[in-house]
């Protein structure tokens, strides 16, 4: 049995969960919404080019899960869910994890988005294993707080060697699949990195790399 690894956002969604989970906010008014867009945007694009600083970029991200009751929240999630994440969910993407489960691999995703978002998107792929950046609760509220470490580029690599450690498995025979060039340090490490409907940087590094590509849109 194999570990097999994917990221989520615009690899097994057609889009970005924590881009869309923002213009949801700002859409029902839940925050300043010319504000609110402005800067989501902003820190979505120093993503594509990789110059996220992902400690500013919590910070705002995460300040509306402290303004808001866990059962408030809960309830948009499940109303941004229908709106912005079913409609791009990937057919091809359920065949592949499909695929990976018929081999006896063990599915995991790993992402840099919440957990409060991505836990129910992926159990609507029915993967159970989830490493994705923590939020500090409180007596069952979120504090707007990141717990541990971000799991994002070196980040994930420390987040799955903690998880590898604690379940005591291995990367051997591993799989990773990715869109984005901010993976590379996980995607170096696994036996079997396979770049999905690539960003320009990262296709341009698989092909140096003789990794396949693929598409699941």
């Amino acid at each position: 049995m194999a570990l097999a690894l994917f990221d989520l956002d615009n690899t097994l969604l057609d889009g970005d969960s924590d881009y869309l989970w923002g213009c949801f906010l700002a859409e029902h008014g839940i925050v300043d919404g010319e504000h609110y867009e402005s800067e989501n945007q902003r820190f979505y694009d120093q993503y594509l080019e990789g110059s996220l600083d992902i400690k500013e970029f919590l910070r705002f991200q995460l300040k509306p899960l402290a303004t808001h009751s866990r059962a408030r929240l809960e309830q948009w999630r499940e109303q941004y869910l229908a709106e912005k994440i079913d409609p791009i969910l990937l057919p091809r993407a359920h065949a592949l994890l499909e695929q990976h489960r018929a081999q006896g691999d063990q599915l995991l995703i790993i992402t840099a988005t919440n957990r409060f978002i991505t836990e129910p998107i992926a159990r609507r792929y029915g993967v159970d294993q989830l490493l994705a950046t923590e939020v500090e609760m409180i007596d069952g509220e979120y504090t707007g707080e990141v717990s541990g470490i971000p799991c994002f580029q070196h980040g994930k690599v420390e987040r799955l060697q903690q998880w590898l450690e604690r379940e005591q498995q291995s990367l051997e025979g591993s799989w990773f699949y990715s869109d984005s060039h901010n993976d590379l340090p996980l995607l170096e490490r696994v036996d079997h990195p396979v770049a999905v409907d690539p960003d320009d940087k990262l296709a341009a590094h698989a092909r140096s790399r003789g990794w396949p590509v693929t598409s699941l849109r």
